[in-house]
């Protein structure tokens, strides 16, 4: 039980200064309103603060009653609350679909680039150059691609072009950063495994694989954050609709008559993401025996 305790223990401080920092956040939100000026700060012609008025930045309280209203003046209209969820489902589907490809194919280059050296120096530039290249070029030629292609038969779906693009951002993380885990085994415990006759596998499975999980799990989370933030721009630049990032836009056409309205489809995108990265604590949890303790060596 004290174990259990002690490795769950983490997890409630981080969840407790996460809302403290949500707290924080809307006093800062709240008093900027009050002491702000409507028209923003500009110096030399250039805003630096936005401007504090209702149309700019609602009350929270604001946001918070707009999402148990109805998404539209029609007979049967869901609320916003239950509009935003549904979206948040469809991009969470999304994204953990394009993680979980991301998180396959980072593996497997990361064992790739760890065995190989000549692997290593022909993959990892082309790795790195790989982010450099913005969403919205990448969209379009996943897209026209993925017209052409079938699925077990089944013809190709607009999601999966999301989930595409989705996996293309986490898998980076995952690559560098179990490559780096792999690596952290000292000479010393490898000319141990040595010393024992143990074969590659050996070695991997004993020694590279348990040690990687320390920086393997940081990047478990900043791939499922990536995930999710591909799917929301691969969603708007797609023009696939159903989830948070179309959302995103239909909001902010009513922006002008309905000032809360955006921010909840905001709201559900990062509430979207911090799910995402509490899953992946999860799996922290689970695999926490392998991770060194601090002072460790």
């Amino acid at each position: 039980m004290r174990l259990v305790l002690r490795r769950v223990a983490p997890a409630l401080r981080s969840g407790g200064y996460g809302v403290l920092a949500a707290g924080l956040l809307i006093l800062v939100w709240e008093g900027y309103k009050l002491i702000g000026s409507p028209d923003g700060v500009s110096v030399g012609g250039v805003r630096l603060l936005p401007r504090a008025d209702d149309a700019s930045m609602p009350h929270v309280g604001q946001i918070l009653e707009r999402f148990g209203r109805p998404e539209v003046a029609a007979a049967g209209s869901p609320t916003v609350l239950v509009a935003v969820l549904r979206a948040m489902w469809f991009s969470f589907r999304v994204a953990l679909a394009g993680w979980f490809g991301g998180v396959v194919v980072g593996m497997l280059l990361a064992l790739l680039m760890q065995r190989f050296r000549t692997a290593r120096d022909a993959l990892l530039p082309y790795v790195v150059v790989s982010q450099t290249v913005p969403l919205v070029a990448i969209a379009p030629v996943v897209v026209g691609w993925g017209g052409n292609l079938a699925v077990f038969g089944q013809p190709w779906q607009p999601w999966q072009s999301v989930a595409v693009i989705s996996g293309y951002l986490a898998f980076f993380p995952v690559a560098v950063g179990m490559l780096r885990g792999l690596d952290s085994p000292t000479a010393a415990q490898l000319g141990l495994m040595h010393s024992c006759a143990a074969s590659y596998w050996q070695t991997l499975i004993r020694l590279r694989l348990p040690a990687s999980v320390g920086h393997l799990i940081p990047a478990l989370r900043l791939a499922a954050a990536a995930s999710v933030v591909g799917a929301i721009v691969a969603e708007i630049s797609t023009g696939t609709r159903g989830g948070i990032g179309r959302l995103i836009i239909e909001y902010a056409q009513s922006a002008t008559g309905d000032p809360p309205k955006p921010w909840t489809a905001l709201l559900g995108a990062a509430a979207l993401g911090l799910v995402a990265a509490g899953m992946v604590g999860l799996a922290d949890l689970a695999l926490g025996r392998f991770t060194p303790a601090k002072g460790a060596r």
